[in-house]
């Protein structure tokens, strides 16, 4: 099993990702070989689920299409990128400090 992480982008709405090599995989077996973040995945099992698609493959096409012709001028896609900007500075900011603080205590 892989614990090296990489950086990954959905196919649908181009969110980055950091994931382990195993999880990227298993994500692409389900959705023929695309990486979809968990949002776009939630949603294209959904379509694929009411049976509106007859292939995972479809959906998938679907969703994309979707995401392209929303994505720019959906705001609330820039306040979730504003959002994960914050998380990853906040995480990197907690994670040097708990290291500092690991450094103290030896």
């Amino acid at each position: 099993m892989s614990m090296e992480v990489e950086s990954v982008r959905c196919e649908c709405c181009g969110l980055e990702e950091d994931c382990t090599g195993d999880y990227i995989s298993s994500v692409k077996a389900d959705f023929g070989g695309k990486w979809l973040c968990g949002l776009c995945s939630e949603a294209v099992r959904d379509e694929f689920g009411k049976g509106e698609k007859k292939s995972h493959e479809e959906a998938v096409k679907a969703h994309i299409t979707f995401c392209r012709r929303h994505n720019n001028s959906n705001p609330a896609v820039r306040v979730a990128d504003g959002m994960k900007q914050i998380l990853r500075r906040r995480s990197a900011g907690s994670s040097s400090k708990a290291t500092a603080s690991c450094k103290k205590n030896v």
